[in-house]
């Protein structure tokens, strides 16, 4: 993905605008994406914060668990992000939300211990059980 490129929700009141390639690409596979975006996985890009901007109506927010705050628009509930606390400095967005979808680029799956059985990608990506044991997390 090159900068700059951008993003918004379903009804275009929550925009964003990124002005640098992201640090990372995958595909989650855990329980809490899956309930949170009502699809089998979730695709997302991890940008440092001082790199992006919300550029439209700020996100509502939603602390899913202990350390961890999803995104979403207050209008049309579109998710938009993720952040955690054990990701400091970094905003994680949904490539779904992209303007142009098309550029992104996944490297890899994570959780993928939690992975349904019908929701098993053959895109030849490396699989990893934890987000922590990926080389873009050492």
């Amino acid at each position: 993905m090159t900068p700059p490129y951008s993003g918004r929700c379903l009804c275009g009141a929550v925009t964003y605008r990124c002005d640098a390639p992201p640090l990372w690409q995958m595909h989650c596979h855990c329980e809490s994406c899956r309930r949170a975006t009502g699809a089998a996985f979730a695709s997302f890009f991890g940008l440092a914060d001082g790199a992006w901007a919300w550029t439209g109506t700020p996100p509502a927010t939603f602390t899913s668990s202990p350390g961890v705050t999803r995104q979403f628009c207050p209008t049309c509930g579109t998710p938009m992000g993720y952040r955690a606390d054990r990701f400091p400095g970094e905003q994680h967005f949904y490539a779904g939300t992209l303007d142009d979808p098309a550029t992104y680029t996944p490297t890899a799956h994570v959780h993928f211990a939690e992975h349904l059985p019908w929701a098993n990608p053959q895109d030849g990506l490396p699989r990893h059980d934890r987000s922590d044991d990926t080389p873009a997390r050492d």
